[in-house]
């Protein structure tokens, strides 16, 4: 079982303090911009030696703990599952879940930039200033759509060679596959043997769970820093003229959790939306302040275990997978992203087109690292092939950090709604199992 990664302290829930710190930072930022300016001394003093260092300290704690972590909670999922049979089963249910929610997501996309077209009517010469404030950072977003590959080579090289190298190198991947093998061999083995390094790994958990405690106490500050940084240096300058954008892609989010979760949540996992969501809200929050489907994971395994009531062997083997392949909210701003910038640049999509960007944005989301804007650089190869220059992605890179907020955050949602779909197939789970509010953390 996952602890709590509550701090224990009475009163105000984690949450809640994470909430006030985002609320905090933003409306300090904001202030600190509108008053002072993004490039003032003080601004930058303050973005340099405070605000940036506490907001990587605590992302940092984070992803300290991450692929233990994974590693940890794959092997024990499928050990704990017991027949290799009955993994293949519960694989092929939840990777056919994140497929079908993330082609459903990015379709959803599709009819709203469509229906919109926001970027119709952008100023080139706004296009242009944009362009030239955010060059520098759109060259490295370049320079890794064309140093990486994705294809053939992405599932190749899922088999990784080195598992301590895909560790250090933070290859999801290739840690997810060593787990599920690592785990198969444990259920393979007498349970004489394999009972000592099931131990090992449960308290390999515990330990990094413990981690994760200690650092989501410096949570709300964190938070406060990270968001501090982003709207002291933008403030709503950037929102003005990409408003359209930002409100499109907003809205799909929305009514992809708010509507298509909904209906998915209530006919084909049979529980409330409502309950639902009071549940897994505190992942949810995490999610949002981080920008990170891995570094959520932590706080997701509690919510599924403690919040809904899923046994731990099922939440630890979806969970795991849904942080780098249920990328419902990626594919939904992938995909908008390359049709708004095709309209931008004046680029008319055919539907044969429209219909390739959102299996791109499928193929390309699942391909994403889970971790802040780790979609940029893929989404870069998708502009390539539609006649936009790869540069021009730094016309969205001012506003990204919301939109990687809110992404990930219906990230978060799809993969917790995996976890209901596969324990309730699997007879293991139903709604009436969900504990109430006060057992839940």
């Amino acid at each position: 079982m996952t602890k709590s990664i509550d701090d224990g302290r009475k009163g105000m829930k984690l949450h809640t303090r994470i909430l006030l710190g985002l609320l905090a930072g933003a409306s300090l930022g904001i202030l600190a911009n509108t008053q002072l300016g993004g490039k003032h001394p003080l601004v930058e003093w303050l973005n340099y030696f405070i605000a940036g260092p506490l907001g990587q300290i605590f992302l940092r704690l984070l992803f300290m703990i991450v692929m233990p972590l994974v590693f940890a909670s794959i092997a024990m999922g499928v050990a704990g599952l017991g027949d290799l049979r009955r993994v293949g089963r519960v694989g092929g249910k939840a990777v056919g879940y994140f497929l079908v929610t993330t082609f459903l997501a990015a379709a959803t996309g599709l009819v709203f930039v469509n229906a919109i077209q926001p970027g119709s009517g952008l100023d080139p010469a706004v296009r242009s200033e944009l362009m030239a404030t955010y060059a520098a950072d759109a060259e490295s977003k370049v320079t890794a759509s064309r140093t990486g590959n994705f294809g053939v080579e992405t599932f190749v090289n899922m088999v990784t060679r080195n598992p301590v190298k895909s560790a250090a190198d933070g290859d999801m991947l290739g840690i997810i596959f060593f787990g599920l093998m690592f785990g198969a061999a444990l259920t393979l083995i007498p349970p004489a043997r394999a009972k000592p390094m099931i131990d090992v790994l449960e308290s390999l958990n515990c330990v990094v769970i413990s981690i994760v405690g200690m650092a989501m106490k410096l949570a709300p500050y964190g938070v406060t820093a990270l968001i501090f940084g982003v709207t002291s240096r933008f403030g709503f300058a950037l929102l003005l003229p990409l408003g359209g954008y930002v409100l499109v892609v907003l809205g799909a989010l929305l009514f992809h959790a708010g509507v298509n979760m909904s209906l998915v949540l209530r006919f084909a996992v049979g529980i409330s939306p409502a309950l639902f969501f009071a549940r897994v809200r505190s992942a949810l929050v995490t999610a949002f302040s981080t920008s990170s489907s891995s570094a959520t994971l932590p706080t997701a395994l509690a919510a599924a275990e403690q919040g809904l009531g899923v046994p731990p062997q099922i939440a630890g083997f979806v969970l795991p997978l849904g942080s780098t392949m249920c990328m419902n909210g990626t594919s939904i701003f992938e995909g908008i992203t390359v049709i708004f910038l095709c309209q931008v640049f004046g680029i008319v999509l055919t539907l044969g087109q429209m219909i390739v960007v959102v299996v791109m944005a499928v193929i390309t989301a699942v391909g994403a690292a889970g971790v802040p804007g780790g979609s940029i650089p893929l989404m870069v190869g998708i502009l390539a092939m539609f006649g936009v220059p790869g540069e021009g992605i730094a016309i969205i890179l001012g506003v990204d950090r919301i939109l990687d907020m809110s992404r990930t955050t219906v990230n978060v949602y799809g993969d917790l709604s995996a976890v209901a779909y596969v324990a309730k197939s699997e007879k293991l789970w139903k709604a009436s199992m969900v504990p109430s509010e006060a057992r839940q953390v």
